[in-house]
């Protein structure tokens, strides 16, 4: 589970399609107290760690992973909102997400109001159905 907070914005590495696609992340965390099979959201999906090393990490998406988060719209140097598994103990900042995405959401709109921004985004009609108004 997550909290929806980001707590870095780490820089891609390296990309390596071989049979799923291989992503590494440039990243602040301290990587030698990150196991692997870890689960860190990247851009908000729940991937798993596959390799660590020096001020970076490992992952590999599926297609399905490709497909229904923005994972496959990434290229070397692209930035990437990360956030660590919530773990028991820590302070709950934000809101428990799953950090599971179902789908990728159109932006129909972006308008300024006061010191904010309003972001209005079209969900796929398959998932619309399941989206509570607020």
């Amino acid at each position: 589970m997550f909290t929806g907070i980001i707590t870095d914005i780490a820089n891609v590495r390296a990309i390596e399609k071989t049979g799923d696609t291989r992503f590494e992340f440039t990243t602040a965390f301290d990587t030698s107290k990150i196991v692997l099979g870890a689960s860190i959201a990247c851009n908000g999906a729940c991937m798993t760690v596959i390799e660590t090393g020096d001020n970076w990490f490992a992952i590999e998406a599926s297609a399905e992973s490709l497909d229904r988060t923005t994972l496959g719209d990434l290229s070397t140097g692209s930035k990437v909102n990360l956030e660590q598994a919530t773990r028991v103990g820590d302070e709950l900042g934000g809101h428990i997400v799953s950090g599971h995405v179902d789908g990728v959401a159109e932006v129909i709109g972006v308008a300024d109001e006061g010191d904010s921004t309003r972001v209005t985004l079209r969900a796929p009609d398959d998932l619309a159905r399941f989206i509570a108004p607020k």
